[in-house]
């Protein structure tokens, strides 16, 4: 086999081979004699088929197949003996395929970078120090509790964090404009649903009270037609209606989690559940800013555009997925959800992975069991029966290895932390879930 290899830009490779016309025709022939012992023609005794005839009869078909593998195999051995690493499938472009000569094709593809690794020390690194109070655990029961309420109707002034029932009709110099209008329609304020200073107007309001309001469209509307435009918006209310809480009770405590337990045992229960939200949110922002820091040193890493369309295309499904998109559906993704969504966390992403994995190379790292083990008991006590989520865990490999691909990731922050500036910042419980959740988007 004859194999000469291009640079032809950065990370592409072009890949000549030539494969002898003997591998291919000695294959066929292999195939077809094999084939022949159980064809069945009319005419010819079962077995006894001619390799004339079997030549005319299914001769294109089986040269066709051996030629695919061929074409595959050779590849393999090619990359392997030039020792290359192919980042993606390669692009075939046959040059010589005629029965009874060589083949010859050129591949087309790119490869694994080199990562040469840069000094990641001295940087800065902020760590939150924050707790979980009282009234921290006070205001998510608070959220919990009005998740559950009721709202109930009220003989009073409307005011903010009630909802209201109300017609209303809007017009833009004296003429009604396409979707400003409805009856019936419940409204919660405060909650900036409608453009800015209708939930407002509404204020103080009370039940069968009629009102003009004088508004204008923001400058960025999304409605071409109605952006910066004055207009006037005619309300009628016609109920108000106030959250009552669902009060602290056994039927609440088993909404979330705690079946059999009193005031005091599902204090505590969330309490536990916000301490491990707030390790964790303290966690990420950390290993955010070392996340950061390597891919400053290492920002003229060139990468390959196949590993790029591979991630963006993996985002791409995950976002359609959790949005409650199904599989088999008949949408244009590609037009959906465009590759500009996803660049540039794909390629912040590749980068990384690339870095990473040359970093827990050269640090000696694999992933301990204990902290694996301690990951995985995290995550399944947040489940009513944690040994049976463990135990999933430990049978699915697909599952342990994201674990443990993590556990690694954590591990060579924990390295990195060695060698940065980390001061500490105190803030409240909030505060920190906030900078968590900024992070993700």
């Amino acid at each position: 086999m004859q194999v000469s290899i291009e640079t032809t830009s950065g990370l592409e490779r072009r890949l000549t081979v030539g494969v002898p016309a003997e591998r291919i025709e000695s294959e066929i022939d292999t195939r077809l004699q094999k084939a022949a012992k159980n064809v069945r023609l009319a005419g010819f005794r079962p077995g006894k088929v001619p390799m004339k005839v079997m030549r005319q009869r299914f001769g294109a078909g089986v040269r066709q197949e051996v030629m695919g593998e061929v074409v595959s195999q050779s590849f393999q051995e090619a990359v392997i003996q030039e020792k290359l690493r192919p980042a993606g499938q390669p692009s075939i472009e046959p040059r010589t395929l005629e029965p009874g000569k060589d083949l010859e094709y050129v591949a087309v593809f790119e490869v694994f970078p080199e990562v040469e690794l840069a000094e990641v020390q001295d940087f800065p690194v902020e760590k939150l120090v924050a707790e979980v109070t009282d009234e921290d655990v006070d205001n998510i029961i608070d959220v919990f509790r009005r998740q559950q309420g009721s709202w109930e109707t009220v003989e009073r002034e409307a005011a903010e964090g009630d909802k209201v029932n109300i017609d209303y009709t809007g017009t833009r110099e004296g003429e009604a404009f396409e979707g400003g209008s409805a009856e019936g329609s419940d409204l919660e304020l405060g909650s900036g649903r409608m453009i800015e200073g209708f939930e407002e107007g509404i204020v103080g309001m009370k039940a069968g009270e009629e009102k003009t309001l004088q508004l204008r469209f923001p400058e960025d509307y999304h409605n071409e037609e109605l952006k910066g435009a004055e207009v006037e918006f005619a309300v009628k209310l016609h109920k108000v209606m106030e959250m009552v809480p669902a009060p602290l009770d056994a039927e609440l405590f088993a909404k979330y989690g705690v079946e059999d337990g009193d005031e005091a045992r599902f204090r505590k229960e969330v309490s536990d559940n916000m301490a491990r939200e707030l390790k964790n949110a303290v966690q990420a922002t950390v290993k955010q800013q070392v996340m950061d820091a390597i891919l400053e040193a290492h920002d003229s890493l060139e990468i390959p555009r196949a590993l790029l369309a591979q991630e963006i295309n993996a985002m791409r499904s995950q976002m359609f997925q959790q949005f409650g998109g199904a599989a088999g559906q008949d949408l244009d993704l590609n037009s959906l959800l465009p590759d500009d969504m996803f660049a540039e966390n794909a390629e912040r992403r590749v980068k990384l992975g690339l870095v990473l994995s040359e970093l827990v190379g050269k640090l000696e790292l694999k992933a301990d069991g204990d902290k694996v083990r301690e990951a995985i008991e995290e995550i399944a006590s947040t489940y009513q029966d944690p040994e049976e989520v463990i135990e999933y865990y430990y049978s699915n490999q697909e599952q342990l290895s994201a674990v443990q691909s993590r556990v690694l990731e954590d591990q060579v922050v924990d390295k990195l932390l060695e060698r940065a500036k980390v001061t500490e910042s105190k803030c409240s419980y909030q505060e920190a879930i906030n900078r968590a959740q900024q992070q993700k988007q």
